[in-house]
């Protein structure tokens, strides 16, 4: 970061009061700094707070220098997304589970202070940006950090597909849906369905097919220059969700594009940091059994 922080925005899991005591917490801390403090709206909803500056999530961006999330990665995602186009970097304290993307533990907010005095690491990440063409019109854009995923609807049943990419038809498939990620989303959905696990400063994407009936259809890592293209055929119900938290239903001949954003968002770590200890300890390996 090229300027001192003086405005810093705090955002928490929605709707979770058990997290309450970790807000307030994260609030003195900023407020013994004498910071320019935002709450966002619904996160102020669950604070027990009096006096509190707060602003809506689709208008915060423009009101603070720095995002402190608690929460897990979905609640990372959501607002890491909104604060893009505003170039807002973002501080994870990990509330949830796994804890790719929030990683200063909850045992350990006083390492808060510690990025706040300039110790950290700093680490850029692509989004992907997608766009719906239905007979020629745009329906629908998004934004994705995670993973952009084409998926079959209520129905246990095959969808088909063609993906291109870069117009150059790749395959014509069969499968539960297709999986578009991110490096940083390479440990998500695409992990579990068997995809690799790319390094997050990768200019890479990778497509990773769910339970395709041809078993040979494997995934595949294309630059993150390209652009991707689904194009669905089947006249069953699907659909297309970003990041797990959004969705929109398909139809026979719609195309989806995705490709890489403009726009990156930029993560605080903690000084020290190394990814492939977060593998080690996030997934347990080396761990005897």
């Amino acid at each position: 970061m090229q300027t001192a922080i003086r405005r810093v925005g705090l955002f928490g899991k929605y709707g979770d009061r058990g997290g309450r005591e970790l807000l307030q917490r994260l609030y003195g801390l900023l407020q013994a700094r004498a910071l320019e403090i935002t709450v966002e709206a619904d996160t102020a909803a669950v604070l027990d707070l009096t006096g509190v500056t707060t602003c809506p999530l689709d208008r915060i961006g423009d009101t603070i220098d720095l995002a402190i999330v608690l929460g897990g990665d979905g609640t990372l995602l959501g607002v890491a997304r909104m604060l893009a186009p505003h170039h807002v970097p973002l501080i994870g304290v990990n509330a949830g589970r796994l804890g790719f993307l929030a990683d200063v533990s909850t045992d350990n907010i006083g390492m808060i202070d510690h990025i706040l005095d300039g110790h950290y690491l700093a680490e850029e990440r692509f989004l992907l940006s997608s766009a719906i063409v239905r007979d020629g019109q745009t329906l629908l854009t998004r934004l994705a950090l995670n993973d952009v995923v084409v998926n079959k609807g209520e129905l246990a049943r095959l969808i088909e597909f063609e993906t291109y990419i870069d117009g150059q038809l790749v395959s014509g498939s069969r499968a539960d849906g297709l999986i578009v990620a991110t490096p940083t989303g390479s440990t998500a959905y695409a992990m579990s369905a068997g995809g690799p696990i790319l390094h997050p400063t990768l200019a890479a994407i990778v497509l990773v097919p769910i339970c395709p009936q041809t078993l040979s259809n494997r995934p595949i890592v294309v630059h993150s220059g390209c652009h991707v293209e689904i194009v669905l055929l089947s006249d069953q119900s699907a659909h297309v969700t970003f990041d797990g938290q959004s969705n929109f239903g398909l139809r026979s001949g719609d195309r989806l594009g995705v490709c890489r954003s403009e726009t990156p968002v930029t993560l605080l770590h903690p000084e020290g940091r190394n990814h492939y200890e977060v593998l080690r300890h996030k997934l347990n390996w080396g761990r005897r059994v």
